[in-house]
């Protein structure tokens, strides 16, 4: 089983436990003098047992090592094939004894392919990026190799590339020099079924030019040299931008099934083309698992799922609740959890689409009836926005918030901070503070440093 709870934390946890030794010092924290266990203490102990310090300090250094970027993008640094490991899977030459027996190779179900500049000079090069546009020294390598990518992700990428290189038309490199292929992002499921989304740059061509091209790059994935990938689904997306939802840029279903489907935590989850589904499956049900046992809820509680994709996380809980109530910002995602909710037989749930910060507040106000409300929020990268955080701190009726972290330093942080700092009127942060209980780590991205991070906190 892939997604294991790490004994040790990877090189990533370090900034946050220096935060929270900070943030532990008399006078910082409401709770300090209520004596409860210091933060640095508690994180400790429910992440691993034994001599952390060392432990973490040696893992730190290994993950630097690996990590260390090159002066310069030459042969003598090594294979470009290696490189590219270094890059995106760092701890490749590690061993993974500290977990048992997961599925650590070719775990994910989704990847998405750039298209540039080879090691040769090609720019009909299909792999990853290694380098920084800031220094002009972007390139594009095959990335068939990789431990983490699974073959059929592979495999696509492959023709992807045959097929640019019989295209009469350019790629997309850079926006303003034109050009028109661009980025291929594969999706899979457990049954093996395989989804192609191709983005493509309009530039000023036609409708009826645009319909050729889409007719070509369908024969040649339905009967052409493409057919060996088995797609069971190719979408199409004219981008003007780097990044299109479905509402700015519909997705065109060329061929094949709409949806992906996955079994998950015994529900049947529909998976649109854009929407958000973490990428190691197996790895994600130890990690809601691990959501759910946190949480604590029973069928006098409602969940509040924000950021909730797919609906997964409330889904899977929804017969120990009242009721479920989900916020997303996708609206193919919301649909996706509707179907889901609708398949499963589940008749307890909301979702709602849009913006947390804008949703929450009305929504919180009208389940003001005392009853006891427990949150999950799984947000990107970025974090919460500012105005989810005032919502939560400030509707006393929820007790117990568990917190899904992909990125530990930086907008996280200060989440946190965020929820736990004493009352402040001059930032509306008017409700009691929140005290962080609990610290899992489980482990969705074997041979790379980073790892998922659930906070349990109560008031």
């Amino acid at each position: 089983m892939a997604g294991l709870k790490r004994r040790v934390p990877l090189h990533s946890l370090r900034y946050f436990i220096s935060m929270v030794g900070l943030f532990s010092k008399p006078g910082l924290l409401p709770w300090y003098a209520r004596n409860p266990p210091g933060w640095s203490q508690l994180f400790l102990g429910t992440v691993c047992k034994g001599d952390f310090t060392r432990v973490i300090a040696t893992k730190c250094q290994k993950g630097q090592k690996s990590q260390k970027k090159p002066s310069h993008l030459g042969p003598l640094d090594g294979s470009w094939q290696e490189r590219l490991a270094d890059v995106v899977t760092p701890l490749w030459r590690l061993s993974y004894e500290e977990q048992l027996k997961p599925v650590i190779n070719g775990y994910r179900n989704k990847s998405t392919f750039s298209v540039n500049r080879g090691p040769d000079g090609n720019p009909k090069t299909v792999g990853f990026y290694l380098g920084t546009w800031r220094d002009g020294n972007v390139v594009c390598v095959q990335s068939n190799h990789l431990k983490n990518i699974p073959e059929k992700h592979s495999q696509v990428a492959q023709y992807y590339e045959v097929f640019l290189r019989q295209s009469p038309l350019e790629p997309c490199l850079v926006f303003h020099e034109g050009g028109y292929w661009r980025e291929l992002t594969v999706r899979t499921n457990s049954q093996g079924h395989t989804m192609a989304i191709i983005t493509f740059h309009p530039q000023k061509l036609s409708q009826e030019e645009l319909h050729v091209q889409k007719e070509i790059v369908k024969e040649f994935f339905i009967r052409g040299p493409g057919a060996a990938c088995g797609l069971t689904s190719l979408y199409f997306q004219e981008s003007t931008m780097t990044r299109c939802s479905h509402q700015q840029s519909p997705y065109q279903l060329l061929f094949g099934e709409p949806y992906i489907f996955e079994e998950l935590l015994s529900l049947k989850i529909r998976i649109s083309p854009d929407a958000f589904f973490q990428i190691n499956t197996a790895g994600a049900e130890m990690l809601y698992r691990t959501v759910g046992e946190l949480t604590g809820v029973n069928s006098d509680t409602i969940l509040l799922d924000i950021c909730c994709g797919t609906g997964v996380i409330g889904l899977s809980l929804a017969q120990h609740t009242s009721r479920v109530l989900g916020i997303e910002l996708l609206e193919q995602a919301v649909e996706d959890a509707r179907w889901t909710a609708a398949f499963n037989g589940i008749t307890n749930s909301e979702f709602h689409t849009g913006q947390a910060e804008k949703i929450l507040p009305g929504l919180l106000k009208s389940k003001e009836d005392g009853q006891s409300i427990v949150a999950v929020v799984n947000p990107a990268r970025a974090g919460l926005h500012y105005k989810v955080i005032q919502a939560i701190r400030n509707f006393r009726a929820i007790h117990t918030l568990v917190f899904v972290s992909c990125k530990l330093h930086g907008e996280s942080t200060r989440n946190v901070i965020e929820l736990c700092c004493p009352p402040d009127p001059a930032k509306k942060l008017l409700g009691e503070p929140f005290v962080l209980q609990q610290a899992v780590p489980v482990d969705l991205f074997p041979h790379t440093p980073h790892c998922e991070l659930v906070l349990l906190f109560t008031r």
